[in-house]
């Protein structure tokens, strides 16, 4: 599998589950109801399937460095749907965390 691949299967993974958690949330905290609710957990369940279609075979390995990118992608979508503006500590924070996920995914490895 390329990284551009296995990137774009993160970014696939973090729209539905951000997505479906957001939808989740505005359907309950926000009062919009049964089918916005139903909705995201039809894309939180849709996110379970897209984790799968990455290479590697280590569950663990594919959700910790998903982790990763939920935090920086979680911010974003809080930035583009919420109006959230993080501080510079947000960010380092989120740049960090997309550095471990390519030392996750992506060193090299003997195996």
């Amino acid at each position: 599998m390329t990284i551009l691949r296995s990137i774009a299967l993160f970014l696939a993974a973090a729209v539905l589950e951000i997505g479906g958690a957001w939808l989740v949330w505005q359907g309950t905290r926000e009062h919009r109801g049964w089918a916005w609710i139903g909705a995201g957990v039809i894309a939180l369940g849709a996110y379970g399937f897209v984790a799968t279609l990455q290479d590697d075979a280590n569950f663990g390995r594919i959700l910790a460095a998903y982790g990763g990118v939920f935090v920086a992608g979680s911010l974003a979508w809080g930035m583009a749907l919420d109006g959230y503006r993080p501080d510079r500590w947000d960010i380092t924070g989120a740049l960090i965390c997309l550095a471990g996920v390519a030392v996750i995914m992506y060193a090299p490895r003997g195996n």
